[in-house]
């Protein structure tokens, strides 16, 4: 049987009746847009997060635009955000008319270095945007009172992180998308909760930017031909919201079954020309990505061996053609040596024990 990187078919196999039989009911409600199912899943995410609202929307991309906007700054405010992560983090901060200020992740791991965003601050910084790749959160606890007396906010990208905690006091912190203003959250299909197509919520513990979000979502109305403000057409798709409350029920055994592999990983692998990245107790392991000394030949290894693999993400936002001219003469090391080396291996929550320890053979005999 061939290994797959990612079965989103097996995964919500003993689900699919429900979600059909939900889904008849529904097309006899005809409820498609922001139907009861959105307020539902609003509700049951928000409680998942620890946080008092959530607000569906159309992707996690306008999500974090649309959380930027909640935050009503002046025109190029400064955000200060890692130089690794997906194109859609630098593209919110633009389209919501703020300047980017991207900063070095740590060494040997996926978040910002909380001492190089500490370095960027100045009178213009606005926001710190925690960027919690593969899983990983970042640092909150240690940079929380920093950022809290210089009156910046803190927003997260928690598209990757979906029940992910911080650990950086030494115990279980705040769960990924009640550590800031808001969390942001992709629920691509690919996602630790992935949808049936494009989704996205954003967390908040504000009553004000919650009732601002529900507006802008949906072309700046509350009831229908009223519109007090100028938004956008983002809402979450009804149908999506229904089968999201089906999956969430899942999460938590999904994701304590990423970490299971992720700890054969961690423990097995070992191989002096590949490097394991340093994860957290807290992590999700959306991803678990390892760091080769020669990309091309190691990838070309797994392939021959038949083991998938991915790349997240092959690019560090300054080398980005769209947006590279914002950001030249600019270098973070250790951003680009991860972009540049970085590679995904399986992660499947319903991966077989004996196809985790066969990827850790393989890697092994890697030379």
């Amino acid at each position: 049987m061939i290994m797959k990187f990612f079965d989103i078919y097996k995964q919500d196999k003993k689900i699919h009746q429900q979600i059909l039989n939900d889904l008849k009911f529904l097309f006899k409600k005809t409820d498609f847009i922001l139907g009861s199912p959105v307020e539902k899943f609003e509700k049951e995410f928000a409680a998942y997060c620890n946080t008092k609202y959530a607000i569906g929307c159309a992707n996690g991309t306008d999500a974090i635009y649309l959380a930027l906007k909640s935050l009503n700054l002046k025109k190029n405010s400064e955000v200060i955000m890692p130089a690794m992560t997906y194109c859609s983090t630098v593209f919110s901060v633009i389209r919501a008319g703020l300047k980017p200020v991207l900063v070095d992740i740590e060494k040997n791991s996926s978040v910002a270095s909380n001492k190089e965003i500490i370095k960027k601050i100045t009178n213009k910084t606005k926001v710190v945007l925690f960027v919690h790749l593969y899983g990983e959160s970042c640092r909150y606890h240690d940079l929380k009172k920093t950022l809290k007396r210089k009156k910046i906010f803190i927003l997260e990208d928690a598209s990757q992180a979906h029940g992910a905690f911080d650990y950086s006091s030494g115990i279980r912190g705040k769960k990924a998308g009640s550590q800031g203003e808001l969390g942001c959250f992709s629920l691509y299909p690919g996602k630790n909760l992935g949808a049936y197509g494009d989704a996205g919520i954003i967390t908040t513990n504000s009553k004000k930017k919650y009732e601002y979000l529900k507006k802008i979502r949906n072309l700046g109305s509350e009831k229908k031909y009223y519109h007090d403000i100028i938004g956008v057409n983002s809402r979450l798709d009804t149908i999506q919201a229904l089968i999201l409350s089906k999956k969430l029920k899942n999460l938590d055994r999904y994701n304590s079954n990423r970490k299971k592999i992720a700890n054969i990983y961690n423990k097995n692998i070992v191989n002096y020309k590949i490097t394991k990245l340093q994860y957290s107790k807290g992590c999700v392991f959306h991803q678990y990505v390892l760091v080769a000394n020669n990309i091309k030949k190691f990838s070309k290894y797994l392939k021959s061996q038949k083991i998938p693999f991915g790349r997240h993400y092959p690019f560090p936002i300054h080398k980005l053609k769209a947006v590279k001219n914002l950001f030249i003469n600019k270098k973070f090391p250790y951003s680009e040596n991860l972009a540049k080396n970085g590679i995904s291996i399986p992660i499947d929550p319903l991966m077989k024990i004996s196809d985790a320890f066969k990827v850790c053979k393989i890697i092994n005999n890697y030379k």
